[in-house]
């Protein structure tokens, strides 16, 4: 087709095997929007097309995705807001012709409706690209394409997350990740494990290594989201078995602070002296 829709929050390319979405900059564009900034989805990923009518004289322009397709819409598992939905195109009422004209040409291009019902057998849209990284509450997180890493915060992560230690996660030692939007109560962003059958992982999210915990302000969605689709796409593109690491040499003025901070749980009796003196030989010998 080769032709340009221009809604209100972006605008739609249409190619011949894909649409081209560029999401527009400025305050009243979702945050998600502005941090994915365009998404290249190929008429495969999707299953059908519907025009319908939208809030205060506009009309709605919806490509469905198609199940397994898109690694940011699989990692959301339905949690996001319909106002934040990146498959959506809100355009003014008047151009609601144009719009069906757009909607119709595009349902032609679609694969065969029995096919669009099956899943995927691979992402085809791409993922947010890397490195990513977001402040949780407990932690900060980075991605590097390679390995997940959660670094403790001093002052939000506990004593269970202190005694094992900052994390390292080569993408092969993962399974999965399920992300919990922050919008919700107790949101989290928790990375599956291959090893074991999770039945020992601690349910609370303040408990697990392998999860960071969101709060007020922490782990926005157009931040943490991302972060979980470009996790889980490297998952499902490398599936190979590795062992799980931990964190490499640490700067020394870290290491001295995290022995205070242990000092602290020992001194107010949530870390035995076992525990004391078995974590701070662990930290001495990361210097």
């Amino acid at each position: 087709m080769g032709d340009v829709l221009a809604g209100i929050q972006a605008t739609w390319e249409f190619e011949s095997d894909s649409v081209l979405i560029r999401f527009a900059r400025g305050i009243r564009t979702p945050k998600l929007f502005q941090a994915l900034r365009e998404r290249r989805i190929p008429h495969e990923a999707l299953t059908s097309v519907t025009l319908s009518e939208g809030r205060r004289g506009t009309v709605v322009l919806h490509a469905v995705p198609r199940s397994g397709a898109d690694p940011l819409m699989e990692a959301a598992a339905g949690q996001l807001k319909e106002s934040c939905d990146p498959y959506r195109l809100v355009l003014p009422a008047e151009r609601e012709t144009l719009a069906e004209y757009y909607a119709d040409e595009l349902r032609e291009r679609l694969p065969p409706p029995h096919a669009a019902k099956e899943p995927a057998e691979r992402f085809l849209v791409a993922a947010p690209e890397g490195p990513l990284h977001f402040k949780a509450y407990d932690a900060k997180a980075s991605f590097d394409g390679e390995r997940v890493a959660f670094r403790w915060s001093w002052t939000g992560a506990s004593s269970a997350k202190w005694k094992a230690g900052d994390q390292t996660f080569p993408v092969g030692s993962l399974c999965g990740v399920e992300w919990r939007s922050p919008e919700a109560l107790d949101g989290y962003l928790r990375l599956l494990e291959r090893d074991g059958d999770g039945t020992d992982r601690p349910a609370q999210a303040d408990k697990d290594p392998a999860t960071v915990a969101f709060g007020l302000g922490y782990g926005p969605v157009h931040e943490s989201l991302p972060f979980a689709a470009a996790v889980l796409a490297a998952v499902r593109e490398r599936g190979a078995n590795a062992v799980r690491v931990v964190a490499g040499r640490r700067d020394p003025a870290d290491i001295a602070e995290r022995i205070r901070h242990l000092g602290e749980l020992h001194a107010s009796g949530l870390v035995t002296d076992d525990e004391y003196r078995a974590k701070k030989a662990e930290l001495l010998a990361e210097l």
